[in-house]
């Protein structure tokens, strides 16, 4: 299934508008025949419910693969699959700035202050994805500025150009092969 990016209003975006972008996009889906949405939460019993009675609007189904893990397993097992991810994004009155542009890891975790949920799970930090099984390549980034504002704390990952032996589908040396079909982008 191809990434479709859902747009949502440029400032100030309540839950109303974001619920109303969500159920129009999803209600395509289920037409098309897709009748179950996964999500990464662990153990916010209140999001899950708000997750499930917004999918039980289009007729759909969570799914919790997380569901119930500890987080240092969750993040150990990311690790051994070959996922890699940048913080950049934390709450300013939980992190500091040099938190953004850290690898998430299990050194991560140990750095993290003790009132910081190993995996963000209230906020208190972001990631993006770069490179795993399920990625043609590794994406080519580099370290931007760090900025600061409305509470948080910013990276800029600035797109590189990939070089010439990333532009087939060449992997990663971590990663297994995965047919050509099945990989993401």
């Amino acid at each position: 299934m191809p990434l479709e990016k859902v747009y949502l209003p440029a400032s100030s975006c309540t839950n109303a508008q974001y619920e109303a972008c969500m159920e129009r996009v999803l209600t395509r889906y289920a037409a098309s025949g897709v009748h179950r949405v996964a999500h990464g939460d662990i153990f916010l019993a209140d999001l899950r419910a708000y997750r499930e009675r917004n999918l039980a609007k289009v007729d759909m189904q969570g799914l919790f693969p997380l569901w119930g893990r500890a987080p240092r397993e969750i993040i150990h097992q990311f690790e051994i699959l070959g996922y890699r991810a940048y913080v950049c994004c934390v709450d300013a009155a939980k992190l500091g700035p040099e938190f953004v542009g850290r690898e998430l890891g299990l050194d991560l975790l140990d750095a993290l202050p003790p009132q910081v949920d190993p995996c963000g799970e209230y906020g208190e930090y972001h990631t993006f994805v770069y490179t795993g099984p399920l990625f043609r390549y590794p994406l080519a980034l580099a370290l931007g500025e760090r900025v600061s504002r409305d509470g948080r704390h910013f990276i800029d990952l600035l797109p590189m150009t990939q070089p010439p032996e990333h532009q087939a589908n060449t992997l990663n040396p971590a990663q297994e092969a995965v047919p050509q079909s099945a990989a993401g982008d």
